[in-house]
């Protein structure tokens, strides 16, 4: 009787640590875990609103209309927001497909400058007074299509971040742009004085080929 007593509370007892093992190893809830990813995500959230909208750097003409005091903002005709600098890319993509369509026009425009050019140099009488109306006309046209084409460019809203360190075509294509532009003001002030001096006609000859030269360059290296 009593060794069956014993067992009963032998039993019982073993019965209850099993119990309270049990209750020890059942998992506890991971809130410290689900406190950090909810962190996380706030942090990721928090940088992606502190993402700058503007670049650092951008063009004088690009700041004067796009700048975050730029005449656009200033009218709030273009908001500076998330949404409305979506826009703007599609339309800076718009604006410099323009500008490469019209820096080919231009260049076909430089090509026949060069031809009329030529020829009126070497030509006399009826057929200078002709070739020469046309080179003028063709330079009128020219200047206009270059412009456009400067234009284009300079007042595109800005990319969303600066430009990447290092050589590019994209920055080789800037530099030139400095070229054959003082190369284009060179050759129309030249122009207008050979009348006057007509010994000026090398110098205007050799600035326009140097102009061209850039032009057809800068158009290369864009490509690249």
């Amino acid at each position: 009787m009593k060794k069956l007593l014993l067992l009963s509370l032998l039993f019982c007892g073993l019965r209850a640590v099993a119990q309270d093992t049990t209750q020890v190893l059942r998992p506890v809830p991971m809130a410290t875990d689900t406190a950090s990813a909810d962190k996380l995500l706030a942090d990721l959230v928090d940088t992606a609103a502190a993402q700058p909208l503007l670049p650092d750097k951008m063009l004088l003409t690009q700041r004067i209309f796009w700048g975050p005091k730029g005449l656009l903002r200033a009218t709030n005709i273009a908001p500076l927001t998330p949404e409305g600098r979506e826009k703007e890319l599609k339309i800076r993509r718009s604006m410099l497909v323009a500008h490469q369509v019209m820096g080919f026009v231009t260049l076909a425009g430089f090509v026949v400058q060069g031809i009329l050019g030529a020829k009126l140099y070497n030509a006399q009488g009826d057929s200078y007074r002709r070739l020469r109306e046309a080179h003028e006309t063709a330079a009128t046209l020219i200047n206009v299509s270059y412009g456009a084409t400067a234009l284009l460019s300079l007042t595109a809203p800005p990319k969303m971040l600066s430009n990447r360190k290092g050589f590019s075509g994209l920055k080789l294509h800037k530099y030139l742009a400095l070229v054959h532009l003082t190369g284009m003001v060179a050759t129309n002030v030249l122009a207008g004085m050979i009348n006057h001096d007509p010994s000026l006609k090398p110098y205007h000859r050799a600035v326009a080929y140097t102009t061209f030269g850039a032009f057809a360059t800068s158009i290369i290296a864009i490509k690249f």
